[in-house]
């Protein structure tokens, strides 16, 4: 299917604009809906390669040859006395791009876990925000899959799958992962989380990304506690779900979380729910209203978050080229959180989709420091014997 899925997607000039990440500087609203009504018509002729991936690289990632131990987890963390000193210093809630690259770079980094959705083309979209990850500096190995070095699951991959992958590894890499979705890769993300919740099964089972297959167990060794586990109330460091809702939960396969989307479990530390208004696809009536905001079922720490007006579902998570600019660049690092963002400068260059980067890059720089710290703490604990 891929390559007539990739023909009918040229046509369309969908495949293209995203392909060159939409560059234009002051690319107009009619190109925007333009592209938009394209994808519409679409989605009925390219639904069955949403399954298509296209993304396999030669990337060559970490590889785990070892079981993990009892014990020997927090060990594989290593950084030095004044390494630790600064990073314990650090303040998650203004991270600046120097301290991104001179010490955040320069320690481990929790892995991410993209999850693009329905339409076969969309995945480039993830791509283009991986990309921007990598040009503000996240390390590009904690985000292409270690087994063939794609940017993203599909939303139609297995939650079990993904539930079981997270598990595997948090097992061998110490730092709880994050997990990020756009459109029906935000139900996903949000069914994961009642998967690890167990809200859908009593256990779940690992499953190794290196191979491809699940393994005949449903615990890890936990790399804090070095005792086993079950993969079941495993917990994220941070999720997010961006225009998930709307007509894309009435797909068969999202049936199960017409109850359950807005609900947010404890096995993610903290959510960001991203809406827009005027979003047929994504968007619980059009957008509008309290029928598009999650709430906590326990402690989890929530925040919704209103996109501005006119961004678009479909290419919501173009970024790439946001990290190709400076000036872009220095507005993504100096933005604070809002739940209702406002873009406040003009730039020179493109700066589609800018709110929603720089408010999901400071939720990741947030939880990368507050789970350095976490391991940090953890170490110190268990060589004082506590």
């Amino acid at each position: 299917m891929a390559p007539r899925s990739m023909k009918i997607g040229r046509r369309l000039g969908f495949y293209f604009r995203i392909k060159n990440k939409v560059q234009g500087g002051t690319g107009s609203v009619k190109r925007k809906n333009l592209l938009f009504f394209l994808w519409i018509i679409a989605a009925a002729l390219l639904s069955a390669c949403g399954t298509t991936k296209g993304q396999i690289t030669n990337h060559q990632g970490p590889f785990y040859a070892q079981p993990a131990e009892k014990g020997k987890g927090l060990e594989q963390i290593s950084l030095s006395r004044a390494q630790e000193e600064i990073i314990l210093a650090l303040n998650p809630e203004k991270v600046t791009d120097r301290e991104v690259r001179e010490i955040l770079s320069l320690a481990p980094a929790p892995r991410i876990i993209n999850i693009h959705g329905g339409i076969y083309p969309v995945y480039l979209c993830m791509n283009s925000f991986s990309e921007f990850l990598i040009g503000m500096g996240y390390p590009e190995q904690k985000i292409r899959s270690i087994g063939d070095g794609s940017y993203s699951f599909s939303c139609y991959d297995d939650a079990d799958m993904i539930a079981g992958t997270i598990a595997w590894y948090y097992e061998k890499e110490v730092l709880r992962p994050m997990l990020i979705g756009h459109s029906q890769g935000g139900i996903q993300a949000v069914k994961v989380l009642h998967k690890l919740a167990g809200k859908f099964e009593p256990s779940l089972q690992v499953w190794n990304p290196q191979t491809g297959k699940k393994e005949e167990r449903d615990w890890i060794i936990d790399p804090h506690s070095g005792q086993k586990r079950p993969v079941v109330g495993i917990q994220l460091s941070y999720t997010s779900a961006l225009g998930a809702g709307g007509l894309t939960l009435t797909f068969p396969n999202q049936w199960s979380m017409i109850s359950r989307l807005r609900s947010i479990p404890d096995t993610t530390v903290a959510f960001t729910g991203y809406y827009m208004s005027f979003d047929l696809l994504g968007g619980d009536y059009f957008g509008f209203g309290p029928a598009n905001k999650y709430h906590p079922n326990g402690k989890a720490e929530v925040r919704n978050v209103k996109l501005p007006f006119g961004t678009n579902h479909v290419i919501a998570p173009v970024t790439s080229q946001l990290a190709e600019n400076r000036d872009t660049k220095e507005w993504i690092n100096n933005y604070r959180p809002s739940d209702e963002p406002a873009v406040d400068a003009k730039f020179e260059n493109s700066s589609m989709n800018i709110a929603w980067a720089a408010d999901v890059w400071h939720s990741i720089k947030k939880h990368w420091v507050l789970e350095l710290k976490r391991v940090i703490q953890a170490k110190r604990a268990m060589a004082n014997g506590q």
